[in-house]
């Protein structure tokens, strides 16, 4: 007898990521799409998987990360299937690896090797945002969907310098937006403290956001911290009002108790009444960027490749050593976490105080000379206090979910990119009971599906792509730590992109490049 379905998940317990309480389903897939929802006990598949006692839930979906790289490198990316992801969201923070010309392209993979990791030699040539996501179409275990970064955009049009927009400036800003918005971009991210856009004003954001607006898509943005919590806010808010965009907040977090209380009674009071407006959160207090964030924002007037130079320069080091100082920065806080050449990988795990007491320098020159040996490639991680304070932040019902995971093998990264949905499952529902494990999972699927305009995907139902996570709601857990990062989150049984295996029996399978995988670029629709 022929079978019904290529695939049948039986027994378990659906959760279908609209926030609805779970009830007992079986899940039938007929090729990429879920075929069959509700009692199945008669039906015959191809293959069977017994779900008795787990959770059966849409594919989860990173909403901020910083795969852009390791996707187009590796075919499977383990850290994040084995937690249950299905679909990246990349180009975070406004700055990414398209749109590219021939004068930016290698600035743009010089600057991203410590955040991204793509080397320049790895380059094939894309231009245009749609160029760089067709290469990921097909060739990877997730799929893929994008914004379109900001600081791209106003490299092409205005250079890297403090350039004042002009008229002619703002036709082009606006023609590049409006070509990825074309080609299925889920909307425009900017990184306002991060190179090229920390030139950006309000005004300028603004006139760029009415376009975004236009096919009902996101400003999503790592605002100006460096301005304060709240006047950041404020800011990004007056964005949305004045564009009629909607907004969305990456990685946000108040680095005090009562800062994070005042950003939360800001929003509630004002920012979802004045605006569209939602935000990100990771379940970690830590940070972790690039050392490089760290410099003024001089030092990149010339371009990332330019820096090296101006490093040397005394006024730049100058900057540096006051702003080091402004900021406040307790160096014994701050980690190194990866260094990309093998002479100063003795030093990765140094905190950055122990770092510069072993050079005998100033704290300015010390790090200088660190950036200039590596070619910028340092990657930080920040100790910011108790992960209690991201608490109210993960609860709040505005609130959804992206790791902000920065990955590289042979470094100590942030745990975030092993643990991020373990520790969500895991002790946030089941120990400290922050929310439902239904919650947890709207979190993570249906309610970033819906927000970022990816139809088809976030949700359990018929006709739905069969991306799918099958779970132990009992035994979901993160064991990555800051000393032991490269340990995968358990729990997560069985992982299904378009009804293909990515991951089996808690194992994540291999492939190998050039093999059709089932990723796929996702255009956004709304």
């Amino acid at each position: 007898m022929n079978a019904s379905f290529d695939t049948l998940i039986r027994g378990g317990t659906l959760i279908d990521g609209t926030g609805a309480k779970r009830f007992r389903a079986d899940v039938a897939i007929r090729g990429d799409r879920i075929a069959a929802v509700g009692d199945l006990a008669r039906a015959e598949a191809d293959r069977v998987l017994d779900a008795t006692g787990r959770i059966v839930a849409p594919g989860f979906i990173d909403v901020h990360n910083h795969s852009d790289g390791w996707l187009l490198k590796r075919p499977h990316l383990e850290a994040k299937t084995t937690q249950g992801f299905t679909t990246e969201v990349l180009a975070a923070d406004g700055i990414g690896y398209a749109p590219v010309d021939e004068h930016t392209w290698r600035e743009w993979l010089f600057y991203l090797r410590g955040l991204d990791g793509l080397r320049v030699d790895e380059y094939r040539g894309w231009r245009t945002l749609a160029d760089f996501m067709r290469r990921l179409d097909r060739a990877n275990a997730e799929n893929a969907a994008t914004h379109i970064p900001y600081a791209n955009i106003r490299s092409l049009v205005c250079g890297f310098g403090r350039v004042a927009v002009d008229d002619f400036h703002a036709r082009q800003i606006r023609l590049e937006i409006r070509r990825g918005m074309e080609a299925g971009a889920v909307g425009l991210s900017t990184g306002i403290d991060y190179i090229v856009q920390c030139f950006s004003t309000t005004d300028e954001l603004v006139d760029a956001c009415r376009i975004v607006a236009e096919y009902g898509g996101l400003y999503v943005t790592h605002m100006r911290y460096k301005r304060g919590l709240l006047p950041a806010l404020a800011e990004a808010v007056e964005i949305g009002r004045r564009s009629g965009v909607k907004v969305h907040i990456s990685h946000l977090k108040g680095p005090t108790a009562a800062e994070g209380e005042r950003a939360l009674e800001y929003i509630d009071r004002t920012a979802r009444h004045e605006v569209d407006f939602s935000f990100d959160v990771y379940p970690y207090q830590p940070g972790s960027t690039m050392l490089s964030y760290l410099l003024p924002y001089e030092a990149w007037v010339g371009g990332p490749l330019a820096a090296l130079a101006r490093l040397n320069d005394p006024l730049i080091l100058a900057r540096f050593r006051e702003g080091l100082g402004a900021q406040r920065l307790n160096l014994d806080k701050l980690r190194i976490a990866w260094v990309a050449g093998r002479e100063n990988a003795q030093h990765i795990g140094k905190t950055l105080d122990r770092y510069v007491a072993d050079t005998g320098l100033a704290a300015h020159e010390a790090l200088a000379n660190l950036l200039i040996e590596e070619r910028l490639a340092v990657l930080l991680v920040f100790d910011e206090g108790d992960d209690a304070l991201a608490r109210p932040f993960l609860q709040h019902d505005l609130g959804m979910i992206g790791t902000d995971g920065i990955f590289f093998d042979d470094g100590r990264v942030h745990p975030r990119m092993y643990g991020t949905t373990g520790r969500i499952l895991g002790s946030c529902v089941r120990d400290l009971r922050l929310f439902s494990l239904e919650e947890a999972v709207h979190k993570l699927s249906g309610r970033p599906a819906e927000r970022f305009g990816l139809a088809e995907r976030g949700g359990v139902r018929e006709g739905a792509v069969a991306d799918l996570v099958v779970f132990d709601p009992e035994r979901a857990i993160d064991h990555a730590t800051y000393e032991n990062p490269h340990q995968f989150t358990t729990g997560i049984e069985h992982v299904l992109v378009s009804g293909v295996p990515v991951v089996e029996a808690g194992r994540p399978l291999a492939f190998e490049p050039g093999d059709s995988l089932p990723g796929r670029f996702i255009a956004s629709r709304r």
